[in-house]
């Protein structure tokens, strides 16, 4: 078995709608919300910050690029934070309910060769679509 944590980042209004869609989606079993977290970036050219919600999603390794593409999608921010690490050891009980709660089939089973993981369903298509901004809603 093969799981990661993920953080994003997410603007505190949109976080929630996010980590659920997510979670609804089945990209991620489980998503901690840690509100307003300040972040200090550089964002064309100047120094920038902003407060945000931290979301640490735990996830199996092969749904990390369908996450990513469903974060992406979502439109929060032009360039949004999703940083993926690599779940070295832990609770094999918690380990095994985040493969439980996501589907993951065992791993000789997982994906027939030739067959890209990151491609989302059409529920996860949806859940995403539903999460897109409004034309009048800016990315940072």
């Amino acid at each position: 078995m093969a799981f990661c944590v993920v953080l994003i980042t997410a603007p505190t209004d949109k976080a929630s709608a996010l980590a659920r869609s997510l979670v609804e989606a089945k990209l991620a079993a489980c998503i901690n919300r840690v509100a307003a977290v300040a972040s200090t970036y550089w964002w064309e050219g100047k120094v920038e910050e902003a407060v945000e919600d931290l979301l640490i999603a735990k996830t199996d390794k092969l749904k990390v690029k369908a996450l990513v593409k469903a974060v992406k999608t979502a439109g929060y921010a032009a360039v949004p934070e999703v940083v993926a690490l690599r779940i070295k050891e832990g609770n094999r009980d918690y380990l095994r309910w985040i493969a439980a709660s996501l589907g993951t089939p065992p791993k000789k089973q997982r994906v027939p060769p030739g067959k890209p993981a990151s491609r989302l369903t059409r529920k996860q298509k949806a859940t995403v679509a539903a999460l897109a901004p409004t034309p009048t809603e800016g990315n940072p």
